[in-house]
């Protein structure tokens, strides 16, 4: 069992990588603390989740709530928190530059940026007083080559790789592990439901034409799965990427090759 007797704590896990994630987890013998904005919806995702796994919702951009989070996760499982998953994020609305407002920029940049930020400094000293630990970040595709329209998910995102790959330098001879995944255009998300329907207003396209437009940058021929995404954060999560550490891996169907 991957994951057996493991403690994994694992943010917006209500949505359907974050969630997928914890099911694998769980399933790989594993205890999962899972949380998201909405208690309810926390609770449904409990439900189908199932196995060793308990919740409490939170708002990542709110140091008091990440930190609750974090010590309800070390009573619910005996103090652990061996693996982090920061899946919780943002992409905002399709928007020009000129036309983002600074709440918007700010809003974009406090999930994805500062609520990473928050779960890695409070997760940090358990892992260290451990004497291991593996922390996964979420990047995206758009961290590394921007996308147009999205200029503060993807500046946002690129924040992601780099605060990674810092604090991979500091964490390295303490036995804790910090990487991050970078997926591209993933199906049955709701990132691609946000950004598909912005690319249909802006550039005035149905939807079957706008999954074209994206599927035919990818030399594989198809948008992402929910499954290649989970399957590349657990290898991260797991023992099996016991060398690696400060990568920013992507999962796009070869459509970013750096």
């Amino acid at each position: 069992m991957e994951f057996g007797n493991k403690v994994a704590l694992i943010t917006g896990a209500t949505g359907s990588i974050g969630k997928e994630t914890a099911r694998r987890i769980v399933q790989e013998g594993g205890k999962v603390f899972v949380t998201d904005l909405d208690q309810a919806k926390v609770n449904a995702a409990l439900k189908d989740i199932g196995g060793d796994c308990q919740g409490l919702a939170a708002d990542v951009t709110k140091l008091e709530a990440v930190s609750a989070v974090v010590t309800a996760c070390q009573k619910a499982f005996g103090g652990r928190i061996d693996v982090l998953v920061n899946v919780a994020g943002t992409s905002g609305k399709g928007s020009k530059i000129e036309d983002i407002t600074e709440s918007e920029w700010d809003f974009i940049y406090a999930v994805n940026v500062k609520g990473t930020f928050f779960f890695i400094k409070q997760v940090l000293p358990i892992m260290k007083a451990q004497g291991s630990g593996a922390v996964v970040n979420f990047s995206s595709k758009s961290g590394k080559t921007g996308s147009a329209l999205m200029s503060a998910y993807s500046s946002a995102k690129g924040a992601i790789i780099t605060l990674t790959q810092a604090v991979a330098y500091e964490t390295a001879k303490l036995g804790i592990r910090i990487n991050c995944v970078c997926p591209g255009v993933t199906e049955a998300t709701g990132v691609w439901a946000h950004v598909s329907a912005d690319y249909v207003n802006n550039m005035k396209m149905p939807m079957e034409d706008i999954v074209k437009t994206f599927v035919a940058k990818v030399p594989m021929g198809r948008l992402a799965h929910i499954d290649d995404v989970v399957n590349a954060a657990c290898f991260l999560a797991s023992d099996r990427s016991a060398y690696m550490t400060g990568q920013a891996v992507n999962v796009t169907g070869g459509r970013e090759m750096h």
